[in-house]
């Protein structure tokens, strides 16, 4: 057998290089069927059906939590998601480990860097935090909160409230079945101080979709996709309205059902073209100075998880962060989730995360095409690696650790080809282009 043939999850591995084969084999496992044509295209990779043995799975959070404790998994194999993802991907667990890591910095190293962690909206975690909530809430009497259950996603359940009434209203609604008021009991909600002034662009809202991938926790090594999205709602803002939600919700599952949505022109724009109009708007030292404030956030997010995720080789996670601006270009953390949505909304749209899907198996590597050095592989820029990383053209002598530049370029050219061309061996059995 070939030096790189090893047995695989339940069954062997063959990513043989010799004349005869021509080919890496990857046998993949696929439980999210937006994802499958990325994976369907790639040379040498076959799909698995049910039982089969598998050496990459794609798996939807529920296949983790009901099979990966009792999986044996070889050496080479991939999966994409840690064990406990939820720690960073759940909007209670996020905030309570972003507190408690701000809580950390302010007694280890001081008020001033604690401060870098003031990025995410005052929030307390109901029901078991109701009663700080309150004295909060009475503090500033007036002022709009969102509410949000913890463990959903694509705007569901959620609602804007400036009266205490309002939740206790809805704590008590007279329309739940018994078995759902227990549940409304049990299942958390996190109470969030609402951001009154976005940013607006033509009058209306919009947040930032921006994808980041960990390869490993323990050290942290983590990638920054070029591309992303601003996704806009589709009526103009405005206080006065707090019910309604295409107004408030930036989510495409909410806005695609507004009755004037038009799939095409959709509600997106891509990230080059919001950095273009942002520094056309407010110049590019105030562009560069927000962009480098989200990377802080991206970073310290992943810091504050840091210790408490189950580092395994096997696992990666694709994040999708969404970010929401003010008025005054402050980036806030509004959440991150663990299965960011790879159905397209357009043409552009899905052209887009299909760069993203093949660059993230680009970046993971089951071909053992890289050195494992690159600071660059397709749209991905290395952004940490047990420590900040510097692009090529810095000098370090000149440089503090204050203002080195990162390497991250969130919304610059993606020339993803021409750099894989470079960076990459061709396929086992494929011609360099």
């Amino acid at each position: 057998p070939s030096p790189l043939q090893t047995s695989g999850y339940k069954g062997s591995y063959d990513c043989s290089k010799s004349e005869e084969e021509g080919r890496c084999c990857v046998r993949y496992k696929c439980g999210q069927l937006n994802t499958i044509n990325v994976l369907r295209q790639r040379p040498g990779w076959v799909e698995v059906k049910d039982e089969g043995e598998w050496d990459f799975n794609w798996c939807d959070v529920g296949w983790l939590r009901d099979n990966f404790d009792h999986s044996y998994l070889e050496e080479h194999v991939r999966i994409n998601h840690f064990r406990n993802h939820y720690e960073l991907t759940r909007k209670n667990l996020m905030v309570k480990n972003l507190k408690r890591y701000r809580k950390n910095l302010e007694r280890d190293v001081g008020r001033m860097e604690a401060s870098k962690c003031d990025f995410f909206p005052c929030t307390f975690a109901l029901p078991s935090e109701y009663h700080l909530f309150v004295e909060e809430f009475k503090r500033s009497p007036g002022s709009t909160w969102i509410m949000k259950p913890v463990a959903k996603s694509q705007g569901k359940g959620i609602f804007l409230f400036r009266k205490l009434k309002d939740i206790m209203d809805w704590k008590k609604d007279g329309t739940r079945s018994e078995e759902q008021k227990d549940a409304a009991q049990v299942e958390s909600y996190v109470a969030q101080r609402y951001i009154e002034n976005p940013y607006l662009i033509n009058g209306r809202k919009f947040d930032l979709r921006v994808y980041v991938l960990v390869t490993a926790y323990v050290p942290l090594k983590a990638w920054l996709y070029r591309d992303g999205f601003g996704r806009f709602s589709s009526t103009r803002f405005s206080l006065s309205s707090i019910d309604d939600k295409y107004m408030h919700l930036t989510n495409v599952a909410v806005q695609k059902t507004a009755p004037d949505y038009d799939p095409e022109k959709g509600c997106k724009w891509q990230m080059q073209q919001l950095r273009r109009y942002l520094t056309a708007k407010h110049g590019r030292e105030t562009v560069e100075s927000l962009f480098k404030e989200m990377d802080n956030i991206f970073v310290r997010s992943l810091q504050s998880v840091r210790k408490v995720i189950i580092n395994d080789k096997h696992c990666f996670e694709l994040y999708g962060y969404d970010i929401l601006l003010d008025q005054n270009l402050k980036p806030w953390l509004i959440e991150v989730n663990a299965s960011p949505s790879h159905t397209p909304s357009s043409q552009e749209d899905y052209e887009m995360k299909c760069r993203l899907l093949e660059d993230t198996l680009n970046v993971v590597d089951m071909e053992g095409r890289l050195t494992g050095k690159e600071k660059r592989v397709g749209g991905y820029d290395l952004m940490w690696n047990d420590g900040p990383v510097f692009r090529e053209d810095v000098n370090l002598e000149t440089f503090g650790s204050s203002c080195f530049t990162a390497n991250t370029h969130l919304g610059c050219v993606n020339d993803r080809e021409k750099q894989l061309r470079r960076i990459l061996k061709p396929f086992p059995g494929q011609k360099r282009m």
